[in-house]
């Protein structure tokens, strides 16, 4: 068991860079060219990695319209059979490994979700550098082992599963032989509420399962990943599209480029800006510490007048006593004429 994940030379814990995937799934609108466009995209974007899906329609589910295979409950998809959806969302897998390879010139590294046994077989022929468990698999306790037994790092998105069943999860995965797991927050709905998204939750599973803690994000907007990040989430995974007007299955809470690119450039500010625990004044502060308050002569002072609040303040800028000797000079007498606007000192003050 270990607090870090390595990708392709990539660590993955708390502290590091966060590592921002762009998922693919169903935006290619089965056309590989505009497959091919959206890894660039998400290169120009700044993403770290692209992701795929790998299933087809009949490893995923069987063609029936009997209701049990029948969309509803007030999804995107609603009417729609299961088979059908897939049959129109899947990504070729003749295409994959060209895919990869267009990702890896880029230097973006590739993976994908597979969603059975065939799958993780053939993304293991291609070399992929983690295996991607997708949240409503996290019950498939055959498919964990078998993504398990590869030794790869495991990344699990633990929407709509309580804790009794993450632990199963990581104890069949670990059982099986993977040694690097982390979680992905996530909220199942498409698109997903802010309200629904608990992000307390991503400091409380790193606490409890000792793994690196991400998110897997369906909301729309780039403030959730951000704010997950504050709360420290070392791997953000979001949907991308080249344009949400190209209708699809997940076009709809997929970010476009110039947002993706937001979506980026907000974490990148949000990890900086969390540094470490620090109290004092930081290298761009030291100028401004000239600018505090303290104690100045307001007024014309003669040798020998009693100094007092309407001729000693505690004023800007800070290059008198410090404001917590207020007291003590109140009431002593002036050692020279001291004339307006200069910073205080025992130098001044009669014995």
């Amino acid at each position: 068991m270990t607090g870090e994940v390595w990708i392709n030379g990539r660590l993955i814990r708390a502290g590091a860079l966060v590592y921002i995937v762009a998922e693919i799934s169903a935006n290619h609108h089965q056309d590989f060219d505009q497959a091919a466009k959206l890894i660039h995209a998400a290169k120009e974007a700044g993403a770290d990695a692209v992701k795929l899906q790998t299933y087809t329609p009949d490893t995923m589910t069987i063609a029936s319209d009997r209701e049990y295979f029948r969309i509803g409950g007030g999804t995107l998809w609603d009417g729609r059979t299961l088979h059908d959806l897939y049959a129109e969302a899947y990504t070729p897998w003749e295409w994959q490994p060209k895919l990869k390879q267009v990702a890896n010139d880029l230097g973006l590294d590739l993976f994908s979700s597979p969603f059975d046994a065939s799958a993780v077989d053939f993304l293991e022929q291609m070399g992929v550098p983690a295996h991607k468990l997708a949240s409503f698999e996290l019950v498939d306790i055959p498919l964990i082992q078998k993504m398990a037994q590869t030794g790869k790092p495991l990344i699990v998105s633990t929407g709509m599963a309580t804790l009794e069943e993450i632990e199963e999860a990581l104890r069949v995965a670990r059982q099986a032989g993977a040694t690097q797991i982390a979680l992905l927050k996530c909220t199942s709905a498409y698109p997903a509420s802010p309200d629904d998204m608990n992000l307390r939750s991503i400091p409380e599973l790193a606490r409890r399962f000792e793994v690196p803690v991400g998110l897997s994000d369906h909301t729309m907007g780039i403030a959730v990943p951000v704010a997950a990040v504050a709360l420290g989430a070392c791997l953000v995974e979001k949907h991308f599209t080249l344009s949400r007007s190209q209708k699809g299955p997940d076009s709809a809470f997929s970010l476009e480029p110039e947002e993706f690119k937001a979506m980026v450039d907000a974490v990148r500010a949000a990890e900086r800006a969390l540094g470490q625990v620090h109290f004092g004044s930081s290298a761009h502060e030291a100028s401004s510490r000239a600018f505090r308050r303290s104690l100045f002569v307001v007024q014309d002072v003669r040798q020998g007048q009693i100094l007092t609040a309407e001729n000693v303040r505690s004023i800007r800028p800070g290059h008198g006593l410090h404001t917590r000797h207020l007291a003590d000079v109140l009431g002593k007498r002036a050692a020279r004429d001291i004339e307006r606007g200069t910073p205080l000192s025992w130098e001044l003050v009669a014995k």
